[in-house]
């Protein structure tokens, strides 16, 4: 299978070499050129897999250059070895509220408690195999911007992995102080992290710049690297997020909710598109899905633009409880668009070109039809966040994070406007409670939650854990009384500066 560029169709690689590289030269992502059809007959077998084997069933389709013992190979060392907590990387949940019955699918079993996890585990071993396949003496350098998440759980898949080197840019006041905790005491040899002034978008911007600049690219030449990326521009980054989309439709089988060709909605708390996209190549793929809710924060720049047509970065940004969602440059949109166009590269390098010169764009009648068919979006702000993750843990025992909050509440919202009580929804969620705690306690009307820094984050767990009666993973509770290792702060404009420094070029 070949994989094209949304802003040059004539440019072609293979599965390899596109996530090797990370991003086109011109600036544009890959994906494939066509998209392998599950059959029904298929479908049903999934429910008898487990999860390593229902993901090297979904990703053999699209990496045809990788052998089916390399294939196997990655997933096993991904998804094994008691990584994931509870016996399945990505258990479906069910919740009843009254006589209506959702699913919260959970992704935060694994190392770092959040949902990048399901990817960050498994691109390591598919960009080292690229490698060998592509560039065989060159040290990936995998450059990361992350409003979160995505830099821990990049920090943790990449630690120690022969052939590459990981630097992770975070804003520096745009992280909670567990995702802030997580990064600065990352353990490995190959790692290093340095917090900017600014936000999210103003990383993600730069990091883009340092890929397509000639004169960055020729330096790490000299001394034999590339950059690649684990964001989720990367296709090897938001490959492996089909598979779990396919996962929740089996287990629903396997539970007997659903019938084989029966429709599911997901709702999908997202910033940066990519989770809420893959469900979509799901889609096109054969998964069979009636609705995907966009559910946003108050950076409500996709809900607005799933609403009208319109993208319009111009408004102010806000830093809400739930930080991995505040973004207002959604960079997998772009994806999106070269499918709804019928691959019109030409359209989709004009709206891109637009939104990098004046901050937005407007799409045709068409692609908005197309777009308002799949998709529903609608957003929350913190005192809603709040309201849900109360709701959730008064109601239905359920004890859930801001960003699944905000999932939870476009969810309420969408039943009453839409009037689709009965169609089975399954609700992404995408961390664990115990990230965000001091959020989680004030939403609770806890009184001892953090104020002025009276308490710190460990506090906070243990208090969570006390009034809910639930338990702190693993993974946050070893956090505690790790040493700070990285505690640089750079400008926006010194990012590339901070990338030779680090890299020691």
């Amino acid at each position: 299978m070949k994989y094209t560029c949304t802003r040059n169709r004539l440019e072609s690689v293979d599965s390899a070499q596109a996530i090797a590289q990370g991003i086109s030269a011109s600036g544009g992502l890959f994906l494939p050129e066509e998209f392998p059809q599950i059959s029904g007959e298929e479908l049903s077998a999934m429910q008898h897999l487990s999860y390593t084997e229902l993901a090297a069933a979904i990703l053999k389709r699209f990496l045809t250059d990788f052998t089916p013992e390399e294939i196997r190979d990655c997933v096993e060392a991904a998804y094994g070895g008691g990584k994931f907590s509870g016996g399945h990387p990505a258990p479906l949940v069910t919740l009843q509220d009254g006589e209506t019955t959702q699913y919260a699918l959970e992704l935060w079993h694994g190392p770092t408690c959040a949902f990048k996890d399901m990817a960050l585990q498994l691109l390591p071993h598919l960009l080292v195999k690229s490698l060998q396949k592509t560039h065989p003496d060159t040290t990936a350098v995998i450059l990361v911007a992350t409003s979160g998440d995505t830099g821990k759980a990049a920090l943790e898949g990449f630690r120690d992995v022969a052939g590459t080197r990981v630097l992770v840019f975070y804003p520096e006041n745009g992280v909670s102080p567990m995702q802030k905790r997580q990064m600065v005491t990352q353990e490995g040899n190959n790692v290093a992290v340095c917090a900017i002034e600014g936000n999210f978008d103003d990383a993600q911007t730069a990091v883009k710049g340092l890929f397509t600049d000639d004169s960055m690219k020729q330096l790490l030449a000299q001394h034999g690297m590339m950059f690649s990326s684990a964001n989720s521009i990367n296709w090897g980054r938001l490959l492996p997020q089909i598979v779990y989309y396919f996962s929740a439709y089996a287990q629903l089988l396997k539970q007997g909710a659903v019938q084989v060709g029966e429709k599911v909605n997901f709702v999908v708390p997202t910033g940066n598109f990519g989770n809420i996209l893959a469900g979509y190549y799901a889609m096109k793929m054969g998964l069979p899905v009636n609705r995907l809710v966009c559910a946003s924060n108050e950076n409500n720049v996709l809900t607005d633009f799933i609403r009208t047509g319109t993208y319009d970065r111009n408004r102010p940004f806000h830093t809400t409880i739930s930080p991995s969602m505040d973004i207002l440059v959604s960079s997998n949109l772009e994806r999106l668009l070269y499918d709804l166009t019928g691959c019109n590269d030409a359209q989709v390098a004009g709206w891109m070109k637009q939104l990098s010169e004046t901050g937005r764009y407007t799409v045709d009648a068409a692609t908005l039809q197309k777009l308002q068919s799949v998709f529903w979006a609608d957003f929350c702000d913190d005192a809603d966040t709040r309201r849900a993750v109360r709701a959730m843990e008064e109601t239905e025992h359920y004890l859930c994070d801001p960003h699944s909050a905000v999932a939870f509440e476009v969810y309420r919202r969408y039943l009453r406007e839409t009037h689709d009580d009965g169609t089975p929804t399954v609700v992404v969620s995408t961390a664990s409670p115990y990230k965000f705690a001091a959020s989680v306690l004030e939403a609770l009307g806890s009184e001892l939650y953090a104020q002025d820094g009276v308490r710190d984050e460990f506090e906070q767990v243990q208090q969570l854990s006390a009034l809910t009666g639930t338990q702190a993973p693993d993974p946050i509770q070893a956090l505690e009384g790790k040493p700070v290792r990285f505690q640089e702060v750079s400008s926006v404009a010194d990012m590339g500066q901070a990338v030779r420094r680090l890299m020691g070029i």
